[in-house]
Protein backbone atom coordinates (compact mmCIF):
# COMPACT_ATOMS: atom_id res chain seq x y z
CA UNK A 1 0.00 0.00 0.00
CA UNK A 2 2.80 2.37 0.99
CA UNK A 3 4.62 1.54 -2.28
CA UNK A 4 1.49 2.27 -4.29
CA UNK A 5 1.04 5.64 -2.57
CA UNK A 6 4.69 6.48 -3.21
CA UNK A 7 4.34 5.67 -6.92
CA UNK A 8 1.19 7.77 -7.07
CA UNK A 9 2.98 10.72 -5.45
CA UNK A 10 5.85 10.45 -7.92
CA UNK A 11 3.39 10.29 -10.82
CA UNK A 12 1.53 13.37 -9.58
CA UNK A 13 4.82 15.26 -9.16
CA UNK A 14 5.86 14.37 -12.71
CA UNK A 15 2.46 15.36 -14.08
CA UNK A 16 2.57 18.69 -12.25
CA UNK A 17 6.06 19.36 -13.55
CA UNK A 18 4.98 18.59 -17.09
CA UNK A 19 2.06 20.97 -16.84
CA UNK A 20 4.25 23.71 -15.35
CA UNK A 21 6.86 23.60 -18.13
CA UNK A 22 6.44 26.14 -20.92
CA UNK A 23 4.71 24.55 -23.89
CA UNK A 24 5.25 26.07 -27.33
CA UNK A 25 3.25 25.62 -30.51
CA UNK A 26 5.11 23.45 -32.98
CA UNK A 27 5.48 26.46 -35.29
CA UNK A 28 7.76 28.06 -32.67
CA UNK A 29 10.68 25.68 -32.87
CA UNK A 30 14.30 25.00 -33.78
CA UNK A 31 15.43 26.36 -37.16
CA UNK A 32 12.49 28.72 -37.54
CA UNK A 33 12.86 32.02 -39.40
CA UNK A 34 11.60 35.16 -37.67
CA UNK A 35 10.58 38.25 -39.60
CA UNK A 36 13.33 40.87 -39.49
CA UNK A 37 13.06 44.40 -38.06
CA UNK A 38 9.66 43.98 -36.47
CA UNK A 39 8.01 42.90 -33.24
CA UNK A 40 7.85 39.15 -33.75
CA UNK A 41 5.15 37.39 -31.77
CA UNK A 42 5.97 34.37 -29.62
CA UNK A 43 3.33 32.51 -27.65
CA UNK A 44 2.49 29.32 -25.83
CA UNK A 45 0.94 27.78 -22.74
CA UNK A 46 1.86 27.20 -19.10
CA UNK A 47 0.04 26.79 -15.81
CA UNK A 48 -2.32 29.73 -15.00
CA UNK A 49 -0.55 32.65 -13.35
CA UNK A 50 2.94 31.45 -14.26
CA UNK A 51 5.65 33.98 -15.08
CA UNK A 52 7.38 33.29 -18.39
CA UNK A 53 10.64 35.06 -19.24
CA UNK A 54 11.96 35.09 -22.80
CA UNK A 55 15.59 35.84 -23.61
CA UNK A 56 17.20 35.98 -27.05
CA UNK A 57 20.81 35.76 -28.18
CA UNK A 58 20.81 39.00 -30.17
CA UNK A 59 20.26 41.27 -27.15
CA UNK A 60 20.85 41.27 -23.41
CA UNK A 61 17.30 42.41 -22.78
CA UNK A 62 14.72 39.86 -21.59
CA UNK A 63 10.94 39.93 -21.87
CA UNK A 64 8.52 38.70 -19.23
CA UNK A 65 4.81 38.00 -19.16
CA UNK A 66 2.28 36.07 -17.07
CA UNK A 67 -0.17 33.48 -18.27
CA UNK A 68 -3.86 34.14 -18.00
CA UNK A 69 -6.45 31.98 -16.33
CA UNK A 70 -6.54 29.87 -19.50
CA UNK A 71 -2.79 29.22 -19.29
CA UNK A 72 -1.99 31.19 -22.44
CA UNK A 73 0.84 33.70 -22.75
CA UNK A 74 2.28 35.85 -25.56
CA UNK A 75 5.12 38.32 -25.99
CA UNK A 76 6.43 40.42 -28.87
CA UNK A 77 10.20 40.48 -29.36
CA UNK A 78 11.95 43.19 -31.43
CA UNK A 79 14.01 41.49 -34.12
CA UNK A 80 17.22 42.80 -35.70
CA UNK A 81 18.20 43.10 -39.33
CA UNK A 82 18.30 39.85 -41.27
CA UNK A 83 21.46 37.72 -41.16
CA UNK A 84 22.62 34.14 -41.49
CA UNK A 85 23.80 34.08 -37.86
CA UNK A 86 21.96 31.29 -36.01
CA UNK A 87 20.34 32.51 -32.80
CA UNK A 88 18.88 30.94 -29.69
CA UNK A 89 15.70 31.79 -27.81
CA UNK A 90 15.13 30.64 -24.23
CA UNK A 91 11.78 30.41 -22.44
CA UNK A 92 11.99 30.17 -18.65
CA UNK A 93 9.23 29.60 -16.10
CA UNK A 94 11.67 28.04 -13.62
CA UNK A 95 12.45 25.34 -16.14
CA UNK A 96 14.24 26.42 -19.30
CA UNK A 97 13.34 25.55 -22.89
CA UNK A 98 15.84 26.69 -25.51
CA UNK A 99 15.36 26.85 -29.28
CA UNK A 100 18.40 26.68 -31.55
CA UNK A 101 19.23 27.56 -35.15
CA UNK A 102 16.79 30.48 -35.31
CA UNK A 103 17.40 32.80 -38.27
CA UNK A 104 16.20 36.35 -38.88
CA UNK A 105 14.95 37.05 -42.40
CA UNK A 106 11.81 37.39 -44.48
CA UNK A 107 8.80 35.12 -43.86
CA UNK A 108 6.17 34.33 -46.49
CA UNK A 109 3.06 32.16 -46.32
CA UNK A 110 2.42 29.77 -49.22
CA UNK A 111 -1.35 29.21 -49.37
CA UNK A 112 -3.87 27.71 -51.76
CA UNK A 113 -4.53 24.34 -53.34
CA UNK A 114 -2.50 21.60 -55.03
CA UNK A 115 -0.43 23.71 -57.43
CA UNK A 116 0.97 25.52 -54.39
CA UNK A 117 1.17 22.33 -52.35
CA UNK A 118 2.98 20.49 -55.19
CA UNK A 119 6.50 19.72 -53.92
CA UNK A 120 9.74 20.03 -55.83
CA UNK A 121 9.73 16.23 -56.27
CA UNK A 122 6.23 16.46 -57.79
CA UNK A 123 3.14 14.36 -57.27
CA UNK A 124 2.40 10.92 -58.70
CA UNK A 125 2.19 11.23 -62.50
CA UNK A 126 2.82 14.97 -62.07
CA UNK A 127 6.55 15.79 -62.20
CA UNK A 128 8.20 19.15 -61.59
CA UNK A 129 10.64 20.11 -64.31
CA UNK A 130 14.29 20.06 -63.25
CA UNK A 131 13.93 18.10 -60.00
CA UNK A 132 17.34 16.38 -60.12
CA UNK A 133 19.16 19.64 -60.76
CA UNK A 134 17.37 21.28 -57.83
CA UNK A 135 18.64 18.52 -55.55
CA UNK A 136 22.17 19.03 -56.87
CA UNK A 137 21.94 22.83 -56.46
CA UNK A 138 20.20 22.86 -53.07
CA UNK A 139 23.39 23.78 -51.19
CA UNK A 140 23.71 26.94 -53.30
CA UNK A 141 20.81 28.52 -51.41
CA UNK A 142 21.70 29.03 -47.79
CA UNK A 143 19.22 30.20 -45.24
CA UNK A 144 16.01 28.97 -46.90
CA UNK A 145 13.87 27.17 -44.31
CA UNK A 146 10.31 25.90 -44.58
CA UNK A 147 7.63 24.43 -42.36
CA UNK A 148 4.75 22.35 -43.73
CA UNK A 149 1.51 22.69 -41.81
CA UNK A 150 -0.32 19.33 -41.95
CA UNK A 151 -3.51 19.42 -44.01
CA UNK A 152 -6.11 18.93 -41.29
CA UNK A 153 -9.86 19.52 -41.21
CA UNK A 154 -11.58 20.89 -38.10
CA UNK A 155 -15.01 22.28 -37.30
CA UNK A 156 -13.38 24.60 -34.77
CA UNK A 157 -10.26 26.76 -35.20
CA UNK A 158 -7.14 24.90 -34.04
CA UNK A 159 -4.32 26.66 -32.19
CA UNK A 160 -1.49 24.24 -32.94
CA UNK A 161 -0.30 21.97 -35.73
CA UNK A 162 2.16 19.08 -35.64
CA UNK A 163 4.97 20.51 -37.75
CA UNK A 164 8.68 21.32 -37.72
CA UNK A 165 10.99 23.71 -39.53
CA UNK A 166 13.40 22.20 -42.07
CA UNK A 167 16.49 23.68 -43.68
CA UNK A 168 16.75 23.38 -47.45
CA UNK A 169 19.37 20.86 -48.54
CA UNK A 170 19.66 17.91 -50.94
CA UNK A 171 17.62 15.63 -48.66
CA UNK A 172 14.89 18.16 -47.81
CA UNK A 173 14.35 20.25 -50.94
CA UNK A 174 12.10 17.62 -52.54
CA UNK A 175 9.35 18.10 -49.96
CA UNK A 176 9.20 21.90 -50.16
CA UNK A 177 6.47 23.62 -52.16
CA UNK A 178 7.96 23.99 -55.64
CA UNK A 179 6.31 27.36 -56.27
CA UNK A 180 7.29 28.60 -52.82
CA UNK A 181 10.85 27.33 -53.06
CA UNK A 182 11.48 28.88 -56.48
CA UNK A 183 10.11 32.15 -55.09
CA UNK A 184 12.51 31.87 -52.16
CA UNK A 185 15.49 31.17 -54.44
CA UNK A 186 15.09 34.49 -56.25
CA UNK A 187 14.40 36.61 -53.17
CA UNK A 188 17.25 34.94 -51.29
CA UNK A 189 19.71 35.69 -54.08
CA UNK A 190 18.46 39.22 -54.70
CA UNK A 191 18.43 40.33 -51.06
CA UNK A 192 21.06 37.92 -49.70
CA UNK A 193 19.06 37.16 -46.56
CA UNK A 194 17.33 34.11 -45.07
CA UNK A 195 13.84 33.24 -46.27
CA UNK A 196 11.23 31.35 -44.27
CA UNK A 197 8.29 29.66 -45.97
CA UNK A 198 5.17 28.68 -44.03
CA UNK A 199 3.35 26.13 -46.18
CA UNK A 200 -0.34 26.21 -45.21
CA UNK A 201 -2.29 24.75 -48.12
CA UNK A 202 -4.39 21.80 -49.26
CA UNK A 203 -4.91 20.32 -52.71
CA UNK A 204 -8.36 20.62 -54.21
CA UNK A 205 -9.66 23.27 -51.82
CA UNK A 206 -12.09 25.99 -52.86
CA UNK A 207 -11.83 29.60 -51.76
CA UNK A 208 -14.71 28.83 -49.36
CA UNK A 209 -12.53 26.18 -47.70
CA UNK A 210 -10.50 28.97 -46.09
CA UNK A 211 -13.25 31.39 -45.06
CA UNK A 212 -14.28 31.67 -41.42
CA UNK A 213 -17.67 30.64 -40.10
CA UNK A 214 -18.62 34.29 -39.64
CA UNK A 215 -17.72 35.25 -43.22
CA UNK A 216 -19.41 32.19 -44.68
CA UNK A 217 -22.54 32.97 -42.71
CA UNK A 218 -22.60 36.66 -43.60
CA UNK A 219 -21.58 36.58 -47.26
CA UNK A 220 -22.43 33.13 -48.67
CA UNK A 221 -25.20 30.55 -48.67
CA UNK A 222 -22.80 27.74 -47.76
CA UNK A 223 -24.34 25.40 -45.14
CA UNK A 224 -22.46 25.34 -41.84
CA UNK A 225 -24.08 22.40 -40.08
CA UNK A 226 -21.48 19.68 -39.54
CA UNK A 227 -23.31 16.95 -41.42
CA UNK A 228 -24.25 19.34 -44.22
CA UNK A 229 -20.57 20.19 -44.67
CA UNK A 230 -19.58 16.52 -44.60
CA UNK A 231 -22.31 15.40 -46.98
CA UNK A 232 -22.34 18.45 -49.21
CA UNK A 233 -19.34 17.53 -51.35
CA UNK A 234 -18.21 14.30 -52.97
CA UNK A 235 -14.60 15.10 -52.07
CA UNK A 236 -13.57 16.23 -48.59
CA UNK A 237 -11.08 18.76 -49.97
CA UNK A 238 -14.00 20.79 -51.39
CA UNK A 239 -15.54 21.33 -47.96
CA UNK A 240 -16.04 24.87 -46.75
CA UNK A 241 -14.69 26.22 -43.43
CA UNK A 242 -12.84 23.14 -42.18
CA UNK A 243 -9.48 23.57 -43.93
CA UNK A 244 -9.07 27.14 -42.73
CA UNK A 245 -9.88 26.04 -39.19
CA UNK A 246 -7.49 23.13 -39.20
CA UNK A 247 -4.68 24.12 -41.55
CA UNK A 248 -4.48 27.92 -41.56
CA UNK A 249 -5.65 29.01 -38.13
CA UNK A 250 -2.54 27.59 -36.35
CA UNK A 251 -0.27 30.08 -38.17
CA UNK A 252 -2.22 33.29 -37.57
CA UNK A 253 -0.15 34.40 -34.55
CA UNK A 254 3.08 34.09 -36.49
CA UNK A 255 4.62 37.32 -37.78
CA UNK A 256 4.95 37.20 -41.57
CA UNK A 257 5.85 39.54 -44.41
CA UNK A 258 3.19 38.50 -46.91
CA UNK A 259 1.10 35.80 -48.56
CA UNK A 260 1.61 33.86 -51.80
CA UNK A 261 -1.55 32.20 -53.11
CA UNK A 262 -2.20 29.70 -55.90
CA UNK A 263 -5.82 28.50 -56.02
CA UNK A 264 -8.90 28.61 -58.20
CA UNK A 265 -9.21 25.35 -60.14
CA UNK A 266 -11.85 23.99 -57.76
CA UNK A 267 -13.95 27.14 -58.19
CA UNK A 268 -14.12 26.92 -61.99
CA UNK A 269 -17.77 27.20 -62.99
CA UNK A 270 -18.79 29.54 -60.18
CA UNK A 271 -21.43 32.01 -61.32
CA UNK A 272 -20.94 35.68 -62.15
CA UNK A 273 -18.47 37.61 -60.04
CA UNK A 274 -18.73 35.25 -57.08
CA UNK A 275 -15.14 34.00 -57.05
CA UNK A 276 -13.64 37.47 -57.30
CA UNK A 277 -15.81 38.74 -54.45
CA UNK A 278 -15.01 35.79 -52.20
CA UNK A 279 -11.29 35.98 -52.93
CA UNK A 280 -11.34 39.66 -51.96
CA UNK A 281 -13.19 38.67 -48.80
CA UNK A 282 -10.58 36.03 -48.00
CA UNK A 283 -7.69 38.47 -48.37
CA UNK A 284 -9.45 40.97 -46.11
CA UNK A 285 -10.08 38.20 -43.58
CA UNK A 286 -6.49 36.98 -43.52
CA UNK A 287 -5.10 40.49 -43.17
CA UNK A 288 -7.40 41.13 -40.22
CA UNK A 289 -6.53 37.79 -38.63
CA UNK A 290 -2.78 38.30 -38.94
CA UNK A 291 -3.18 41.83 -37.56
CA UNK A 292 -0.11 43.05 -39.45
CA UNK A 293 -1.76 45.65 -41.64
CA UNK A 294 -2.18 45.48 -45.40
CA UNK A 295 0.46 42.80 -45.98
CA UNK A 296 1.29 41.94 -49.62
CA UNK A 297 -0.85 39.35 -51.38
CA UNK A 298 0.61 37.92 -54.58
CA UNK A 299 -1.30 35.22 -56.38
CA UNK A 300 -1.20 33.01 -59.45
CA UNK A 301 -3.56 32.77 -62.39
CA UNK A 302 -4.79 29.20 -62.95
CA UNK A 303 -2.95 27.64 -65.87
CA UNK A 304 -4.57 26.52 -69.13
CA UNK A 305 -6.39 23.18 -68.68
CA UNK A 306 -9.17 21.49 -70.63
CA UNK A 307 -11.84 21.43 -67.87
CA UNK A 308 -13.67 18.68 -69.84
CA UNK A 309 -13.42 20.62 -73.11
CA UNK A 310 -10.45 22.49 -74.55
CA UNK A 311 -12.54 25.07 -76.40
CA UNK A 312 -14.83 25.84 -73.47
CA UNK A 313 -14.40 29.05 -71.50
CA UNK A 314 -15.31 28.26 -67.88
CA UNK A 315 -11.62 28.20 -66.98
CA UNK A 316 -11.10 31.46 -68.87
CA UNK A 317 -13.91 33.08 -66.90
CA UNK A 318 -12.27 32.07 -63.62
CA UNK A 319 -9.02 33.68 -64.82
CA UNK A 320 -11.02 36.77 -65.66
CA UNK A 321 -12.31 36.77 -62.09
CA UNK A 322 -8.75 36.53 -60.79
CA UNK A 323 -7.73 39.49 -62.93
CA UNK A 324 -10.67 41.53 -61.62
CA UNK A 325 -9.71 40.64 -58.05
CA UNK A 326 -6.13 41.77 -58.67
CA UNK A 327 -7.42 45.23 -59.56
CA UNK A 328 -9.64 45.43 -56.48
CA UNK A 329 -7.33 44.00 -53.81
CA UNK A 330 -4.90 46.66 -52.55
CA UNK A 331 -1.21 45.78 -52.31
CA UNK A 332 -1.63 42.73 -54.52
CA UNK A 333 -0.31 41.34 -57.77
CA UNK A 334 -1.26 38.56 -60.17
CA UNK A 335 1.11 36.27 -62.05
CA UNK A 336 0.06 35.23 -65.56
CA UNK A 337 0.74 31.57 -66.45
CA UNK A 338 -0.73 31.41 -69.96
CA UNK A 339 2.63 30.37 -71.43
CA UNK A 340 3.64 27.90 -68.70
CA UNK A 341 2.08 24.76 -70.13
CA UNK A 342 3.31 22.45 -72.86
CA UNK A 343 0.99 21.51 -75.75
CA UNK A 344 0.69 17.97 -74.35
CA UNK A 345 -0.50 19.21 -70.92
CA UNK A 346 -4.12 20.03 -71.75
CA UNK A 347 -5.29 17.32 -69.34
CA UNK A 348 -2.56 17.93 -66.73
CA UNK A 349 -3.98 19.95 -63.83
CA UNK A 350 -0.46 20.24 -62.36
CA UNK A 351 1.78 21.65 -65.12
CA UNK A 352 5.45 20.81 -64.77
CA UNK A 353 6.88 24.36 -65.20
CA UNK A 354 6.80 25.58 -61.61
CA UNK A 355 10.11 27.42 -61.58
CA UNK A 356 8.85 30.34 -63.68
CA UNK A 357 5.73 30.60 -61.49
CA UNK A 358 7.83 31.08 -58.35
CA UNK A 359 10.20 33.45 -60.14
CA UNK A 360 7.36 35.66 -61.33
CA UNK A 361 5.95 35.86 -57.82
CA UNK A 362 9.41 36.86 -56.65
CA UNK A 363 9.64 39.62 -59.28
CA UNK A 364 6.39 41.09 -57.93
CA UNK A 365 7.70 40.97 -54.37
CA UNK A 366 11.11 42.39 -55.23
CA UNK A 367 9.60 45.29 -57.15
CA UNK A 368 6.48 46.11 -55.12
CA UNK A 369 7.51 45.05 -51.61
CA UNK A 370 11.28 45.43 -51.56
CA UNK A 371 11.60 48.47 -53.81
CA UNK A 372 13.72 46.95 -56.59
CA UNK A 373 12.01 49.01 -59.28
CA UNK A 374 14.50 48.03 -61.98
CA UNK A 375 12.87 44.59 -62.00
CA UNK A 376 10.02 44.39 -64.50
CA UNK A 377 7.32 42.42 -62.76
CA UNK A 378 4.00 42.88 -64.57
CA UNK A 379 2.47 41.00 -67.45
CA UNK A 380 0.95 43.13 -70.20
CA UNK A 381 -2.82 43.52 -70.22
CA UNK A 382 -5.46 44.86 -72.59
CA UNK A 383 -5.74 48.66 -72.53
CA UNK A 384 -8.03 49.81 -75.34
CA UNK A 385 -9.30 48.95 -78.82
CA UNK A 386 -10.11 50.90 -81.98
CA UNK A 387 -12.02 49.37 -84.90
CA UNK A 388 -11.18 50.74 -88.34
CA UNK A 389 -13.30 48.98 -90.96
CA UNK A 390 -12.39 45.30 -90.76
CA UNK A 391 -9.21 45.96 -88.80
CA UNK A 392 -8.79 46.19 -85.03
CA UNK A 393 -5.97 48.08 -83.33
CA UNK A 394 -5.27 47.52 -79.63
CA UNK A 395 -2.93 49.04 -77.08
CA UNK A 396 -1.52 47.20 -74.09
CA UNK A 397 -0.56 48.17 -70.56
CA UNK A 398 2.83 47.30 -69.07
CA UNK A 399 4.73 46.56 -72.26
CA UNK A 400 8.00 47.96 -70.84
CA UNK A 401 8.55 49.54 -74.27
CA UNK A 402 8.50 46.35 -76.27
CA UNK A 403 6.70 43.18 -77.25
CA UNK A 404 8.25 39.79 -77.86
CA UNK A 405 7.37 39.37 -81.52
CA UNK A 406 6.26 41.44 -84.50
CA UNK A 407 4.75 38.57 -86.52
CA UNK A 408 3.10 35.17 -86.06
CA UNK A 409 1.25 36.32 -82.95
CA UNK A 410 -1.04 33.50 -81.89
CA UNK A 411 -4.17 33.51 -79.72
CA UNK A 412 -6.42 36.30 -81.04
CA UNK A 413 -10.00 35.70 -82.17
CA UNK A 414 -12.56 38.10 -83.64
CA UNK A 415 -16.36 37.99 -83.78
CA UNK A 416 -19.02 40.02 -85.55
CA UNK A 417 -22.63 40.60 -84.62
CA UNK A 418 -23.29 36.85 -84.92
CA UNK A 419 -21.02 36.29 -81.87
CA UNK A 420 -19.10 33.54 -83.64
CA UNK A 421 -15.35 33.82 -83.05
CA UNK A 422 -12.78 33.09 -85.73
CA UNK A 423 -8.96 32.92 -85.49
CA UNK A 424 -7.38 36.22 -86.46
CA UNK A 425 -4.02 37.35 -87.79
CA UNK A 426 -2.18 39.74 -85.48
CA UNK A 427 1.02 41.71 -86.20
CA UNK A 428 2.96 44.51 -84.58
CA UNK A 429 2.09 47.94 -86.00
CA UNK A 430 3.44 51.46 -85.55
CA UNK A 431 0.37 53.69 -85.58
CA UNK A 432 1.10 57.30 -86.66
CA UNK A 433 -0.25 60.09 -84.50
CA UNK A 434 0.87 62.66 -81.98
CA UNK A 435 4.46 63.55 -81.25
CA UNK A 436 5.49 59.91 -81.34
CA UNK A 437 4.10 56.96 -83.18
CA UNK A 438 2.04 54.66 -81.02
CA UNK A 439 2.92 50.98 -80.72
CA UNK A 440 -0.16 48.82 -81.34
CA UNK A 441 -1.20 45.33 -82.32
CA UNK A 442 -3.03 45.19 -85.66
CA UNK A 443 -5.61 42.39 -85.96
CA UNK A 444 -7.46 41.21 -89.07
CA UNK A 445 -9.83 38.31 -89.75
CA UNK A 446 -11.01 37.54 -93.31
CA UNK A 447 -14.12 35.78 -92.00
CA UNK A 448 -15.29 38.87 -90.10
CA UNK A 449 -15.82 42.00 -92.19
CA UNK A 450 -17.38 44.02 -89.39
CA UNK A 451 -15.74 43.02 -86.09
CA UNK A 452 -17.39 43.94 -82.81
CA UNK A 453 -15.54 41.82 -80.26
CA UNK A 454 -12.01 40.57 -79.65
CA UNK A 455 -10.67 37.78 -77.47
CA UNK A 456 -7.16 36.63 -76.62
CA UNK A 457 -6.65 33.07 -75.35
CA UNK A 458 -10.10 33.15 -73.80
CA UNK A 459 -10.51 29.38 -73.78
CA UNK A 460 -9.87 26.67 -71.24
CA UNK A 461 -6.66 25.58 -72.97
CA UNK A 462 -5.23 28.13 -75.39
CA UNK A 463 -1.63 29.15 -74.76
CA UNK A 464 -0.64 32.31 -76.61
CA UNK A 465 2.79 33.63 -77.54
CA UNK A 466 2.64 37.40 -77.06
CA UNK A 467 4.89 38.77 -74.30
CA UNK A 468 6.32 42.10 -73.22
CA UNK A 469 9.96 43.17 -73.03
CA UNK A 470 10.27 41.38 -69.69
CA UNK A 471 9.28 38.09 -71.30
CA UNK A 472 6.01 38.04 -69.35
CA UNK A 473 2.89 36.83 -71.20
CA UNK A 474 -0.17 38.85 -72.10
CA UNK A 475 -3.11 38.23 -69.75
CA UNK A 476 -5.99 36.48 -71.54
CA UNK A 477 -8.90 38.87 -72.06
CA UNK A 478 -12.15 39.54 -73.89
CA UNK A 479 -13.80 42.81 -74.92
CA UNK A 480 -17.32 41.38 -74.87
CA UNK A 481 -19.54 40.44 -71.94
CA UNK A 482 -21.47 37.73 -73.74
CA UNK A 483 -22.77 34.77 -71.81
Amino acid sequence: MRKALLLLAVALTMATGTQAKVRLPHLIGDNMVLQQRTDARLWGWDKPGAKVTVSVSWTDKSYSTKTGSDGKWAVSIPTPEASYTPHTITFDDGERVTLKGVLIGEVWVCAGQSNMEMPVKGFGQCPVEGYNQEVVNARDFKGIHYVKIPSVMSMKPLEDANCEWREIGPTTVGDASATGYFFAQVVNKALDIPIGLVLANKGGTRVESWLTRDNLQRYTNEPLDTMAIVNGHEWDYHRQLVWGNGTFNPILNYTVKGILYYQGCSNVGDPGNQYSERLQLLVKQWREQFGLGEIPFYFVEIAPYNYSTIDGDNGARLREQQFIASKNIPNSGLVCTNDLVYPYESSQIHPTQKKAVGQRLAYLALNQTYGMTDIWCKSPSFKDMRIDGSTIHIHLNDEYNGISRFEDIQGFEVAGEDRVFHPAKAVHFWQPGGEYWSETIKIDCPEVEHPVALRYCFKNFQPGNLKNAAGLPLFPFRTDNWE
